[in-house]
C-alpha cells in the first residue's frame, strides 16, 4: 500500500512530476545527452507549472467573483453538501493506474494511438466515475471494475475522437486533446462544418487602427471581464444584495473600482501566463514524447490539456466564452425549476471547455462556426448539469455545478444508468 500510495499521490497525482517523468523517459529512449535529458525534463515541469499558474490566476483571481455572485443569488436548491470523496481515495487511485495501463496497451496494439497525459484529469475522471457508482449504490469490486472500464474507455475514445479536430486547428498531428471538452468540441466542430465558412476566421477580424489594442487577447479578455463585473454589480443591487458584502471588498480599504479593475487585469495576466506555459510545455513534451512513440508505443501521440490550443485562435476563445455565458445564462433562467437543483452559470466550463470548442468551431466553420458552436454548447452544458443532478445528487452534485456540463456529466450519466442496472 505504501508503494501504491506513492505512485498514486507522488507521481500520477502530480502533473508536473508525471509529465517530467514522461519527458525524461522519452529523451532517454532517444539516447539524448545527460544535459538534454535534465533540461528537457525540468523545462517540461516548469512549463506545466507556468500553464497551471495561468489557469489558477484566471479561475482563482479573476472569474471566481462571477461564479461567487451567481452562487449567492441562486443557492443550491437541495442544500445538501457533497460527501467527502477522500474516503474513496484508494479506489480512485487503483482505477487511475489500471485505466492508464490499459490506455498504454491499447495504444501499443491498436490503431488508436493517443496516450492520455493530462495529469489532473487522470485523477478527476476516476473521481467522477467512482462518485456516479457510489450514488447508484455500488461498492467493492464491482464499483472499481465499472469505474475502471469507463475511465479506460474515456482515455482511449475521447482523445482519438478529438484528434482530427485538433489537426484542423493546428495543421499537424503531433498531439491531441485529453480533456472533458470532447462532447462540446465535437458538436461545435461538426456544426462548423455544416453551417460555417472556415475561410472567414475569427483571427482575421479587422480592427480599426484606433482599436488595434483589441488584437491582444489579454487586453480584450480583461475588458470583457470588466464589463461583465460591472453588469453583475447592478444585477446584485437590483436583487437586493450588497456587492461589497458578496465580493468581500466592503471589509477592506478599497472599493468597487479597485475590485473590478484588479479582477479584470488578473484575467489578462492569467491568459498571458497560461499561453506562455502552453508554448513551453508543447515545445518540450512533444519532441521528448517521440522516444516513447518510436521505441515503446509506435506511432503514439500525447493527449494534453485543452489550453494547448488556446494560442491558435485567441479571438475565438474570447468570442466563444462571451457567447456561451450569454446562452447558458438565458437557458438557466428558462429552465428554472425543471431539475432537482438550481443551476448557476458555469463560468469555468464556459471559458475552458467551450473556449476549446469555439476554437475548433472556428477551425471548421470560421466565425459562424465559432459563435454557433459556442451558443449551442452553452445550452447543452446546462442540460447536462441538470440531468446529471439525478446521478450525483447524493455525492458530488455541488462540485458538478461548478466543474460539470461536459464529458464529466455526460459520461457520468451513462455510467450512472448502467450502475443502477447492476445494483
Amino acid at each position: 500500500m505504501a508503494v501504491l500510495n506513492f505512485i498514486i499521490n507522488e507521481i500520477f497525482g502530480q502533473g508536473a512530476i508525471f509529465l517530467a517523468l514522461i519527458a525524461m523517459i522519452g529523451l532517454l529512449l532517444q539516447k539524448k545527452t545527460f544535459s538534454d535529458v535534465v533540461r528537457g525534463s525540468m523545462m517540461t515541469a516548469i512549463g506545466f507549472f507556468v500553464l497551471n499558474q495561468g489557469t489558477g490566476i484566471i479561475t482563482g483571481n479573476s472569474i471566481d467573483g462571477l461564479a461567487g455572485a451567481f452562487n449567492t443569488m441562486m443557492p443550491q436548491a437541495n442544500g445538501a453538501p457533497d460527501i467527502d470523496m477522500s474516503i474513496y481515495g484508494t479506489q480512485i487511485g487503483i482505477v487511475m493506474l489500471l485505466a492508464f495501463a490499459f490506455n498504454l496497451l491499447f495504444a501499443r496494439f491498436t490503431k488508436w494511438k493517443s496516450v492520455f497525459l493530462t495529469g489532473h484529469m487522470l485523477y478527476w475522471f476516476p473521481y467522477v466515475f467512482i462518485a456516479a457508482g457510489v450514488d447508484a449504490g455500488l461498492s467493492g469490486i464491482i464499483l472499481i471494475v465499472l469505474a475502471t472500464i469507463f475511465t479506460a474507455a474515456y482515455m482511449v475514445i475521447s482523445p482519438n475522437l478529438m484528434r482530427p479536430l485538433v489537426r484542423e486547428v493546428t495543421g499537424d498531428d503531433s498531439f491531441t486533446i485529453g480533456h472533458p471538452t470532447t462532447v462540446l468540441s465535437l458538436i461545435s466542430g461538426y456544426l462548423g462544418k455544416i453551417v460555417g465558412d472556415k475561410s472567414k476566421s475569427t483571427e482575421d477580424i479587422k480592427f480599426p487602427k484606433s482599436l488595434g489594442f483589441l488584437r491582444e487577447v489579454s487586453i480584450t479578455g480583461s475588458i470583457v471581464i470588466c464589463i461583465t463585473y460591472i453588469i453583475m454589480f447592478f444585477i446584485l443591487k437590483a436583487n437586493g444584495f450588497v456587492p461589497g458584502e458578496v465580493w468581500g471588498y466592503a471589509a477592506g480599504s478599497t472599493g468597487i473600482f479597485t475590485y473590478i479593475f484588479t479582477k479584470s487585469i488578473y484575467f489578462g495576466v492569467g491568459v498571458t501566463v497560461m499561453l506562455l506555459g502552453v508554448r513551453m510545455l508543447i515545445g518540450e513534451i512533444v519532441p521528448a514524447f517521440k522516444g516513447i512513440a518510436e521505441k515503446v508505443v509506435p506511432g503514439a501521440i500525447p493527449a494534453l490539456d485543452c489550453p494547448v490550443i488556446f494560442n491558435c485562435a485567441p479571438n475565438a476563445l474570447i468570442i466563444g466564452f462571451i457567447t456561451a455565458m450569454i446562452t447558458s445564462t438565458i437557458t438557466i433562467l428558462l429552465t428554472a425549476g425543471m431539475f432537482p437543483t438550481v443551476i448557476i452559470p458555469l463560468t469555468f466550463t464556459c471559458f475552458f471547455e467551450i473556449g476549446c470548442a469555439s476554437i475548433i468551431g472556428n477551425a471548421t466553420g470560421g466565425i459562424r462556426g465559432c459563435i454557433i458552436g459556442a451558443a449551442v454548447s452553452g445550452i447543452i452544458m446546462v442540460f447536462l448539469v441538470g440531468f446529471g443532478s439525478y446521478f450525483f445528487g447524493n455525492t458530488i452534485n455541488n462540485w458538478m455545478l461548478v466543474y460539470g456540463g461536459q464529458d464529466f456529466s455526460l459520461w457520468g450519466i451513462i455510467e450512472g444508468l448502467i450502475a443502477r442496472l447492476l445494483v
